[in-house]
């Protein structure tokens, strides 16, 4: 008989990932044409002068969301040890005691999830409870992220932050 393990583990899972949000959305509107009847000569207006870019951190655990987080900058292994070593426990205190003490921990195969020091990190803080690259539980090569954040919480995220188009990168960090 074959017992499937999953279902119970599924609520101590700490599902993790980033995103990023940009000036412009979604939508590659360098590539748009315009046709009209009644003014064929319409334009889309777009800004490539001013780039910007926020980069947001999320979890979720069971049915909890944790964050969002906004991140500085580019994610390096560096500056990632220092959100797990500072920001993340205070990111869980809401999260039950015996949850915290059972939970495992999820990050995708992302360069900066794969560093000797974050690695050595999680086998510290997680042992043989942290689901990643180089870990005892390996996150599967070229696997797409297959976790809550990717299937529903980006995608709606996006589309309620992409609604009214922003000027400034303050405006992109209030919408979040």
């Amino acid at each position: 008989m074959v017992v499937w393990l999953w279902p119970p583990l599924l609520p101590l899972i700490l599902f993790i990932d980033e995103a990023t949000f940009t000036r412009n959305g979604i939508n590659n509107t360098r590539n748009s044409h315009r046709w009209s009847h009644e003014n064929p000569h319409g334009t889309v207006e777009t800004n490539f002068q001013r780039r910007f870019s926020i980069n947001v951190w999320c979890g979720m655990i069971d049915d909890t969301l944790i964050g969002p987080v906004i991140l500085d900058d580019l994610i390096t292994g560096q500056n990632y040890l220092d959100f797990l070593q500072n920001e993340l426990p205070k990111q869980l205190q809401d999260v039950p005691l015996a949850t915290r003490i059972a939970m495992y921990f999820q990050h995708d195969g992302a360069s900066s999830h794969y560093t000797r020091h974050v690695m050595q990190h999680l086998n510290d803080t997680f042992p043989n409870r942290w689901i990643g690259r180089g870990s005892t539980i390996n996150w599967p090569p070229r696997s797409p992220d297959l976790t809550p954040l990717d299937f529903c919480l980006w995608g709606w995220m996006k589309s309620e932050m992409y609604r009214k188009k922003v000027d400034t990168q303050d405006e992109l960090l209030v919408n979040i």
